[in-house]
């Protein structure tokens, strides 16, 4: 019988269950997965909500079956897909099911490896830049003779994320990208035309960006940010060159609960700041999400969008308590970390790594979902 890992609360343990190959609902493709791969909240929602779940959402694989409603895929075909976040059957297992419209065919020049790294990142991307920011779409991008520059900054730049919405960025012709990284820099630099270094503090960072927008000639504040952190003082610097008169900016975690100062906190009246949430792409943004899993297959087929950066974590699904041990310990940098089912090889049924209870309760178990 299919196995699948039950992610425990203490990011300790694992609980490793069989269970059948799911039977799709009518909009639902069921996936044999091939690779699956971690994102930061796979850790962060068992270990807040102290809420065991099978809380992988990225996979590429082989359409199994399909619903009754599903015209599109086939068994044998070879997809990438985004999970409903939170729902049963998730990516840490031989099976997994996703919504048709959070689903997109892939390329035969992609790999399964690079497939699995795209879907949640570049949804969420996707969703920031240009549900909630309503910048140009890459299909109908800035004109450079309309405006002569229209600069945009990315904190995070080389995260999953935050890569990808540069990528976006540069598609929808904004320029110049400027991008905040710390130990990728490398990385960053061939996503950006200028990369700032968080590292060497807030003072400099925020001078920095001064001075890249007065080398410009684009006076001293940013008219878009995308906060791909939304932490550990992201918050705060991003608030110090956004345009307060008319700016715009997303961030990906809400300011409320990880602002340093989570009362006093607050954007400037003419600022448009917006939280933005992917799991919204199963709610009120099926339609989007449907037209832009399409679109990521057409820029994938044709070279316009290249995967993340991964790490293939030995192991197949033995691995993925290693692999969400290391995001939570901030291992990972400019890398995806991914699962290869087929090394999975013996799995024992049942719990594994070092089961401990919670004695009190962690602050975000509220964290509301979607944000």
């Amino acid at each position: 019988m299919p196995k699948q890992v039950i992610v425990q609360g203490s990011i300790e343990a694992v609980e490793f269950i069989e269970t059948p190959i799911p039977t799709p609902g009518d909009r639902q493709v069921v996936i044999k997965v091939i690779v699956s791969a971690a994102n930061p909240k796979d850790w962060k929602y068992p270990y807040w909500k102290d809420w065991p779940l099978n809380s992988g959402d990225d996979m590429a694989g082989i359409v199994h079956s399909v619903g009754s409603n599903v015209y599109e895929f086939k068994p044998g075909d070879r997809v990438a897909a985004y999970h409903e976040p939170l729902a049963e059957n998730g990516t840490f297992a031989e099976y997994a099911v996703a919504s048709d419209w959070t689903t997109f065919h892939i390329p035969p020049s992609v790999s399964f490896e690079e497939a699995a790294t795209i879907p949640a990142g570049a949804l969420t991307a996707a969703v920031a830049l240009y549900a909630d920011m309503r910048l140009p779409m890459p299909f109908n991008p800035v004109k450079l003779t309309q405006v002569k520059k229209n600069p945009i900054v990315i904190y995070g730049v080389s995260s999953g994320v935050g890569a990808f919405a540069a990528k976006f960025a540069r598609l929808s012709g904004f320029n110049p990208i400027i991008g905040v990284a710390g130990r990728a820099g490398d990385f960053a630099k061939t996503l950006a035309d200028y990369v700032v270094d968080y590292r060497e503090g807030e003072d400099v960072l925020v001078a920095n960006i001064e001075e890249i927008l007065a080398k410009e000639h684009l006076g001293n504040k940013v008219p878009y940010v995308f906060d791909a952190i939304s932490e550990n003082g992201s918050l705060e610097a991003t608030l110090r060159f956004i345009d307060p008169n008319g700016g715009v900016i997303s961030t990906v975690l809400p300011p409320r609960l990880f602002a340093k100062d989570k009362e006093g906190f607050a954007y400037p009246p003419g600022v448009k700041a917006i939280n933005s949430a992917v799991p919204s792409v199963h709610s009120s943004l099926k339609d989007f999400a449907y037209v832009w899993s399409r679109y990521l297959g057409r820029l994938l087929e044709d070279g316009r969008l290249k995967g993340h950066p991964y790490e293939i974590i030995p192991g197949g699904l033995n691995g993925v308590l290693t692999g969400l041990q290391k995001l939570r310990d901030g291992k990972a940098s400019a890398v995806k970390y991914v699962f290869k089912i087929e090394e999975s090889g013996n799995v024992t049924i049942g719990l594994t790594g070092r089961p401990t209870t919670r004695t009190e309760p962690h602050p975000l178990r509220n964290f509301p979902y979607p944000a």
